[in-house]
């Protein structure tokens, strides 16, 4: 990468850094106007649009960004090779980091263009996220087998189908906000929810 592309690559993160801040203080997408963005982007209007071509591939770019981020820290954690409980603590650690770092009016905004504009390079985004999900969680639930963690009673599909619910639990605006300080009771419970029953 030359210089000019460096710059470029700067400013364009510079420009993604400030419309999320914007959509995170915002009452709402449609109130975050392209002046705006600029101002606090310190990046030309003009330039913002060369960039991005719309405020709605802007705001895709934003939200591409933060569930990319996602992923890849949590793949992060997976390849640490940590012990099957290590790995729940902060999967669960760094999902609700994620969480806390933006706030109710961004997530339900970021669900609503997945939902009802119909973005197929975001559905697509989706939905490698979604099954990337489930392989990093499948060689979990295999580890924990290994392990002695994971009762062999619960099949993959049982223990994909709970994972899920919990997680669209605690995504819950009105859930993860009450949630943080519990992070470490709330693994706690799950990991000794799935754990094997003690011998007598």
């Amino acid at each position: 990468m030359d210089g000019f592309e460096k710059r470029t690559q700067e400013k364009k993160q510079q420009v993604l850094d400030a419309t999320f801040k914007l959509l995170n203080t915002s009452e709402g997408a449609e109130d975050v106007t392209m002046e705006e963005i600029a101002k606090c982007s310190n990046v030309g209007k003009t330039t913002i649009f060369k960039y991005f071509d719309s405020k709605d591939n802007l705001f895709k770019a934003v939200y591409t960004d933060f569930l990319s981020k996602l992923a890849s820290s949590a793949e992060k954690i997976i390849e640490q090779n940590l012990s099957f409980e290590e790995t729940m603590i902060a999967l669960s650690q760094n999902k609700i980091n994620a969480l806390e770092k933006i706030d109710k009016q961004f997530y339900n905004d970021m669900m609503h263009f997945y939902t009802e504009k119909k973005d197929h390079g975001l559905t697509l985004l989706m939905k490698t996220y979604q099954e990337n999900s489930v392989t990093m969680l499948l060689d979990l639930f295999h580890r924990g087998r290994k392990e002695g963690k994971v009762d062999l009673k619960y099949s993959d599909e049982f223990l994909l189908l709970y994972f899920q619910a919990l997680v669209q639990g605690i995504s819950s605006p009105d859930v993860y906000e009450r949630i943080v300080p519990y992070t470490q009771e709330w693994t706690e419970l799950l990991i000794k929810g799935l754990a094997p029953a003690q011998k007598k």
